[in-house]
């Protein structure tokens, strides 16, 4: 990327972080999370948030040999191991920006994926410290992706046909990029309002290779355009997870823990997936859906709007191929935890036993698994009416 991309994908950046948390304010402090690839873009990030008279804390993230060693040599002690701290350092943090630029994708792919679930289930607490601190409006976050060779190969695309995706997806070449993803985010909350106002009671997904009911139950809202993820085009809620039934295929491959996955079939009764299949990488699959009662429930289901995203080539990465655009839009369910942010109340009174009560997934783990197949999408309102909520790649409002 050139200069002034770069400096237009940090104002995008930091513009997603003000829109997840509105009352971000001088002198808050901002961790930036970077991986050594992604450095060009972090330092302009740091730069612009000095400017912006932020306190900021700026950590590389570890290369892949060191993840790798460390998965490699550690004892269980170690891997439960959170430094002296941290618990503090969360509950004070006030926004978080990751810049995801990865030299690996697969240096973890040999290593049993138990001891990757024992790390999140050792630091799952900290993310649940973040999970109350932005419901009760005092923390935001968000995160994007910079190219990489490593990426580039493993989506089979040359590095510069990459780049451009990613340039392409986030508007780095629109003369103001922040005024061109206002108007984008402004036409994802009429849709959000339309899908909220319809009162649904199950949604319907059909395809080639899909039949899917899920309930979307009590106390439930659409979200998208919150600034979380560059990009971001999904609108998306999480549903009752007790009641998922039939099957669901994800067509898009994916890279998670080193271990590259494709063609997933989960088959779900009373909202468990009962049948677990997958044409490659099978067995980390089920090892992950293991973690935990909540790893083979889902806790999101998501739609992208083809009018808004503009990626269209598959790019290993699941920020973006869970944006996908392409000819049909595209569809992903998360198995996993579910998002606090679409419940229909107050955030930071959704207690663990209202959570549990109304159907909101637990788990260490969030995996997002996509399908960009021509789809219909129905919807059965409270009141019985059967409508069509997402056809050809567009919502029906």
């Amino acid at each position: 990327m050139n200069k002034k991309q770069i400096e237009n994908y940090a104002d995008v950046l930091i513009w997603g972080l003000k829109t997840a948390h509105k009352k971000l304010k001088k002198y808050d402090s901002v961790l930036v999370r970077c991986d050594l690839n992604g450095l060009a873009l972090g330092e302009v990030v740091y730069r612009k948030l000095i400017q912006q008279r932020y306190n900021v804390i700026f950590r590389m993230m570890s290369t892949p040999t060191m993840e790798r060693d460390f998965y490699m040599f550690s004892d269980l002690n170690q891997r439960k191991f959170v430094q002296s701290g941290e618990k503090e350092f969360y509950e004070s943090l006030n926004g978080n920006i990751y810049i995801n630029a990865p030299e690996s994708l697969t240096h973890l792919k040999d290593i049993d994926p138990k001891k990757q679930t024992e790390v999140a289930v050792a630091r799952k607490f900290l993310r649940e410290i973040t999970n109350r601190r932005e419901s009760s409006g005092v923390y935001g976050w968000t995160l994007c992706t910079y190219p990489t060779e490593e990426l580039a190969k493993q989506a089979k695309l040359s590095f510069k046909d990459y780049e451009n995706q990613i340039i392409k997806a986030c508007f780095l070449n629109d003369a103001s990029p922040v005024k061109r993803w206002s108007e984008v985010f402004k036409s994802i909350e009429k849709i959000k309002r339309w899908l909220n106002s319809l009162k649904i009671d199950e949604i319907y997904i059909t395809s080639k290779n899909m039949d899917l009911t899920v309930k979307l139950g009590e106390k439930r809202k659409f979200m998208g355009g919150s600034g979380h993820n560059i990009p971001s085009f999904e609108i998306f809620t999480s549903p009752d997870c007790r009641y998922t039934k039939g099957i669901y295929f994800a067509n898009l491959p994916t890279y998670r823990g080193g271990n590259y996955i494709e063609n997933i079939r989960l088959e779900f009764k009373d909202g468990k997936a009962v049948k677990i299949i997958a044409g490659k990488g099978m067995d980390y699959l089920v090892k992950t859906m293991n973690t935990d009662d909540g790893a083979k429930r889902i806790g999101e289901f998501s739609l992208t709007d083809v009018r808004f995203s503009r990626i269209d080539r598959f790019m290993a990465d699941i920020l973006f191929d869970e944006n996908y655009g392409g000819r049909y839009g595209n569809c992903h369910i998360a198995i996993g935890s579910s998002y606090d942010d679409t419940y229909d109340g107050e955030p930071s009174k959704l207690t663990a036993d209202i959570r549990k009560n109304l159907g909101f997934n637990d788990s260490a783990i969030h995996w997002d698994l996509i399908n960009s197949e021509d789809k219909i999408v129905k919807a059965k309102l409270l009141n019985g009416k059967l409508v069509t909520i997402y056809e050809n790649g567009m919502f029906k409002y």
